[in-house]
């Protein structure tokens, strides 16, 4: 059996998501110890969580324009080059001081706000229309991959070495995946020359872009009302994922008079309650695709299938975390979180792959803006938690500000998106 190969690319963009988390998400496990280490508060683990998305936001709107103007390709590889680099010397920077660290956090931000964007213009030119959302969905699963894998990981190495250990393996991977990236991925399909002549030939006729973006049309983009929604919807979602992204491990070690779980880190108990939700993530986010995809297959509509599954995603998602807000029981706390993430994973085919319909030829640059004001939400989300934190030595307060986000996000796409194309 001959695998097609926009597979292939598809996959190492998969794993680049992979790579992009374990080096965002390794820090809120290494914290734990640094922070007992370093003597920091709850409000400045917060900020040390919230800066890495100040690079990330800059650049996920540079990193869109470059991709559809320049190519995907060498804006990927060089910038996971670069964050990996960040990522090994993050341990230096750390005992330099308090700063010194949010300096570097910052700086593994530019590298990595580029990703998304630019595999989801490589997409616009390599991925038939139909192929599209199982497609983002598959890749997109590399968040919850990642997460698992960095969470799991992280407190295993944490547990029998040292955090700084954490930062040197972590690093490493990336400079492994450039290779392969670099010998394999091409930014557009004509220009490979393993690709057979039948496959170019799917793709040429099936695949949403054959054109690079001539300019971004910003004046248009904040006055699209249905631009608007999917920028907005990211946010909200934002809120909720980054919050839980950079808080879960501490949620779950925190004392239980806290509201949290009590769970030791070097505990087993510990990497079970992150690897279970974390690998329902994962299928979901692989089968949501599918879902989205196969339903406008059989004929229902593309605008109807966008606001549905993402209704179920967002809605569903607020639901559950309220929940989580009245239990005590890890195992519920855990049923839970496997609920979230499977509305998230329904979710797949809604907001996040709604920007190729708007504009095939600007997608990158589409998923850069949008993905750049979702990036606010990034930053504020974990600032705030820190915050809160500090001031009602609870966690209820941090799930009722997601539950209200979330039910406004949804609440807004179901009223304002549409899948006709806006800019041509």
């Amino acid at each position: 059996m001959i695998i097609p190969y926009r597979f292939k690319v598809v996959f190492l963009s998969f794993l680049a998501v992979f790579i992009c988390y374990i080096d965002r998400v390794n820090i809120s496990v290494a914290i734990i110890p640094m922070q007992e280490q370093f003597g920091w508060s709850e409000s400045q683990v917060g900020i040390i969580l919230g800066s890495f998305y100040f690079g990330y936001m800059i650049t996920m709107t540079v990193g869109g324009y470059l991709a559809d103007k320049y190519g995907g390709k060498k804006v990927l590889g060089y910038a996971l080059l670069i964050w990996s680099l960040f990522t090994i010397i993050t341990p230096l920077f750390a005992y330099q001081g308090l700063w010194w660290l949010i300096l570097v956090r910052i700086l593994m931000g530019l590298g990595e706000g580029v990703t998304f964007p630019s595999w989801h213009s490589i997409y616009a030119r390599w991925i038939p229309f139909k192929e599209r959302t199982r497609a983002v969905g598959f890749t997109n699963s590399g968040i919850a991959a990642g997460t698992l894998f960095g969470f799991a990981v992280a407190a295993l190495i944490i547990a029998n070495y040292s955090w700084e250990w954490v930062f040197y393996s972590f690093g490493l991977v990336g400079v492994f995946w450039y290779f392969f990236w670099n010998k394999i991925v091409t930014s557009y399909p004509e220009d490979n020359k393993y690709i057979s002549k039948d496959e170019l030939i799917i793709i040429k006729s099936e695949a949403p872009s054959k054109e690079t973006a001539p300019k971004i049309p910003l004046l248009r983009l904040f006055r699209n009302t249905p631009f608007m929604a999917i920028a907005i919807a990211t946010f909200c979602n934002n809120w909720s994922l980054y919050t839980f992204l950079s808080y879960l491990p501490k949620y779950i070690n925190a004392p239980v008079a806290q509201g949290g779980m009590g769970i030791d880190l070097g505990s087993n108990i510990f990497i079970y309650s992150i690897l279970i939700p974390s690998l329902v993530s994962m299928i979901s986010l692989i089968l949501g695709g599918y879902l989205a995809d196969n339903l406008i297959k059989n004929g229902y509509g593309i605008l109807k299938v966008r606001k549905s599954v993402n209704s179920i995603g967002f809605f569903g998602s607020a639901i559950f975390l309220y929940l989580i807000s009245l239990e005590d029981s890890l195992i519920n706390v855990i049923i839970l979180l496997c609920l979230i993430n499977i509305c998230s994973g329904i979710c797949a085919g809604g907001f996040g792959v709604n920007h190729a319909d708007l504009g095939p030829k600007y997608t990158g640059s589409l998923v850069g803006i949008s993905g750049s004001i979702g990036m606010v939400a990034a930053i504020l989300s974990p600032i705030v938690a820190g915050y809160v934190l500090e001031i009602t030595d609870t966690w209820n307060s941090i799930f009722y500000i997601c539950v209200g986000i979330l039910t406004f996000g949804g609440t807004f796409y179901l009223i304002f998106a549409s899948a006709k194309e806006q800019f041509d």
